[in-house]
């Protein structure tokens, strides 16, 4: 079930499905404030039409899969915001649904053409980890206390999992997740709830060579393949220069499909919520990466963290040798 779509999404773009990804940037680069405590799920509250615009932008500049703006939206986080739980619940779902309408209204646009040139896109419903929930820097070192369990890593993401998973999304993506204990909680839940849908877990790195809790990739990965419900593992938010060898690592460990969406370069502070000037290294590079990143054996590449479609366009053409759809959008 879980890799029949997986599959399928990847033998349609031609070998390799491209991701989005880097969402963020870009509602920041439209006015959005990404230090906001909910991060760019605060516009789902404020400036919804804002994240269909974002979502329709990267479906012109190639992605094969757009992933939801519920990264860091949480019910505890909307509640702390004053919202009741009916209001939060109807916003997880909000943020599938204007995906699932950029994604049509999309489809239906490539379709008038005479030789449409795009597939339709899959819709991830993005789920962050606890760390980006609490906003304080521990989704960049899974350093979460020691009161914190897996039943009660289980207990933060399961309504959150519940409601986005029946809000009609194609692919369940657990992003960022920073350590062992969260990878294990994730997978169980899965099982708990009896999800159906799809879903891929993929870790951080700062290191190229651990998870940012200084954990191995392997270990990981024990733990994944024992899932029949996870059909994607790979890496996102990590430094460009680190993602051809975790591939490499990855492929030995496992025999899921491998999705990787890099940042740019730069490096996030969680606690002074600002960049961290470090080599950026662009589209250019990009371009010269993605097809090594492919020939090391990912199935989905994309773009993370200061990435944006132009980023995507360039890993597009690199990928598919096609110009990107320009067509203008009403929104």
């Amino acid at each position: 079930m879980a890799g029949g779509a997986v599959e399928e999404i990847v033998r349609r773009a031609g070998g390799c499905a491209v991701i989005d990804g880097g969402f963020a940037t870009q509602l920041e680069a439209l006015g959005a404030d990404i230090n906001d405590p909910l991060w760019s799920a605060a516009c789902l509250i404020t400036k919804p039409h804002l994240i269909k615009e974002v979502h329709m932008q990267y479906l012109e500049a190639g992605a094969d899969v757009i992933i939801s703006s519920s990264y860091q939206a949480t019910i505890p986080g909307f509640l702390a915001r004053g919202l009741r739980l009916e209001e939060a619940e109807g916003l997880l779902r909000t943020s599938v649904e204007l995906a699932l309408q950029a994604r049509d209204e999309f489809w239906k646009s490539t379709l008038r053409k005479s030789k449409p040139v795009y597939n339709r896109a899959l819709v991830a419903a993005s789920i962050g980890s606890y760390g980006a929930y609490l906003a304080d820097g521990s989704e960049y070192s899974g350093s979460y206390g020691e009161d914190i369990t897996t039943e009660k890593l289980k207990d933060f993401h399961r309504r959150r999992l519940q409601v986005l998973g029946s809000a009609g999304p194609d692919l369940i993506a657990f992003e960022a997740i920073p350590n062992i204990m969260e990878a294990q909680a994730l997978v169980e839940l899965l099982e708990e709830e009896n999800i159906q849908v799809p879903s891929w877990i993929c870790f951080s790195s700062v290191d190229g060579k651990h998870l940012c809790s200084g954990e191995s990739f392997a270990d990981c990965l024990r733990i994944l393949n024992t899932s029949d419900k996870v059909a994607i593992v790979g890496v996102n938010c990590t430094p460009p220069q680190f993602i051809e060898g975790i591939i490499r690592e990855l492929k030995k460990q496992t025999k899921k499909a491998i999705a990787v969406y890099p940042n740019s370069g730069e490096v996030w502070d969680g606690r002074a919520k600002r960049w961290l000037p470090a080599e950026c290294f662009g589209h250019k590079s990009f371009d010269v990466l993605v097809k090594r990143w492919q020939e090391a054996g990912a199935s989905l590449i994309g773009g993370c963290c200061r990435t944006t479609p132009s980023t995507i366009r360039a890993v597009s053409r690199i990928l598919k040798g096609r110009t990107a759809y320009t067509a203008s959008h009403q929104i």
